[in-house]
């Protein structure tokens, strides 16, 4: 149970902090690159394109990375239970 929670968290976490990035790298990319801002089309750009590919980039990861952590944890906790059982 607490392994999901923690990759759910670190899902959130990801998903929040993907999407951040993704809006500056966007901002970045117009910025270099001289991008229209014809009727929008630079704040539509970064709004549609970086921002949601940054959110699941940065969700799978958070989640992923959480997830691999919390189940180390857990992983060294039962050989700790392991070792301590045998050493009785």
């Amino acid at each position: 149970m607490r392994i999901a929670f923690l990759a759910m968290a670190g899902l959130v976490m990801g998903v929040v902090g993907g999407a951040t990035i993704g809006v500056g790298l966007g901002l970045a990319w117009i910025e270099l690159f001289n991008t229209s801002e014809f009727e929008g089309y630079a704040g539509m750009l970064v709004f549609f394109t970086f921002m949601p590919l940054g959110a699941l980039i940065g969700g799978l990861a958070g989640a992923s990375l959480f997830g691999m952590a919390a189940f180390r944890d857990h992983e060294v906790a039962i050989a700790q239970q392991r070792m301590q059982h045998e050493g009785r």
